[in-house]
């Protein structure tokens, strides 16, 4: 039974708990402070901050468990996928996981931030509202919610897989989901071309429709969306 937040005395925003799927919803519209005034709940219910734009497109029948999947074999495989449905260039092979990035910042402070920067500028998180989910990592909020939005390319348990890995060498928060978008803090950014260039691989695998929409080659979209950013926003056609 997932614990009620607004039970526990704590300084949230008005909200209700949700049966389908389980989690904990604002009822007004976030602002940029609200993903901070969340965080608390972590500590005091297991449950993880997020910024949902709205709740149509989770569907709790489709939950599955991120443990069922490694990262590395779930990314080689969409990136088969990728160059198998390319028809104007020759394929490549996979080029594997990025190193991780040295040093950083507090992941929860770099969320922090990154949630609030957004959802004061960014027109499609000015209509989300603040939500708790009963997830144990960050990563796997879209696998708990069962979460639409990549459905087209990939499920949200392999979703979630691939998260994990980037929380694990990037520290990411997932901060941000709307019906085919995605956006995570990013707290150990790539620091080298070379880095961030194998990170846009992992991009281009996971939803290549941010990749190849806006830019003609890999290191472009490296250089301009990968390198020293702070935030990775992902989004499907």
């Amino acid at each position: 039974m997932v614990m009620n937040p607004n039970a526990l005395g704590l300084d949230l925003p008005p909200g209700t708990l949700r049966v389908q799927p389980s989690l904990w919803y604002a009822d007004e519209p976030a602002t940029p402070g609200t993903w901070a005034r969340l965080l608390p709940a972590r500590d005091a219910t297991g449950m993880q901050p997020v910024l949902l734009a709205e709740t149509r497109f989770l569907h709790p029948g489709q939950v599955a468990d991120p443990d069922d999947h490694d990262a590395a074999t779930t990314l080689a495989d969409l990136w088969r996928l990728v160059q198998e449905e390319d028809d104007e260039t020759p394929p490549e092979p996979w080029p594997g996981l990025a190193p991780a990035a040295p040093g950083g910042t507090d992941p929860d402070g770099a969320a922090a931030r990154t949630a609030a920067e957004l959802a004061g500028d960014d027109d499609w998180l000015k209509g989300t509202r603040g939500a708790l989910v009963p997830a144990r990592r960050s990563a796997d909020i879209p696998a708990v919610l069962g979460w639409g939005g990549a459905a087209g390319h990939a499920d949200a348990v392999r979703i979630s897989a691939v998260l994990r890995s980037w929380e694990d060498r990037f520290g990411i928060r997932v901060v941000g989901l709307g019906p085919d978008v995605l956006t995570v803090s990013v707290a150990a950014p790539p620091r080298t071309p070379e880095v961030a260039l194998a990170v846009a691989a992992e991009h281009a695998a996971f939803a290549p429709d941010t990749v190849w929409d806006d830019y003609e080659t890999l290191r472009a979209y490296a250089t301009e969306e990968v390198l020293d950013r702070r935030d990775w926003t992902f989004w499907w056609d």
